[in-house]
């Protein structure tokens, strides 16, 4: 399972949002690979992806994918995280 994790520029916070859904993917007991880009690189980065972490901010710049795009209100909130991938990937 490929897991991408989105943020608007850089990679700042798609890698705190990474590490958590890491943790998170850890609690669950469930393998998957989770890489971290920018929204400006999701069409690349996401093209093989099953799910896509992001902010409701940056939803609408995904465009179209056949992953599904979960979106995470608090980066740092490792429940919320793990909740909504144990409904993505249940």
């Amino acid at each position: 399972m490929k897991i991408v994790a989105i943020c608007g520029a850089g990679i700042g916070t798609s890698a705190i949002l990474k590490l958590n859904a890491e943790r998170a993917l850890e609690r669950l007991g469930v393998e998957a690979r989770v890489s971290a880009t920018d929204v400006a690189s999701v069409g690349a980065a996401a093209s093989d992806a099953q799910v896509i972490l992001t902010s409701p901010e940056l939803v609408k710049h995904i465009g179209a994918t056949n992953a599904d795009i979960v979106v995470i209100d608090n980066y740092f909130d490792l429940d919320e995280i793990t909740a909504k991938l144990e409904i993505a990937v249940g």
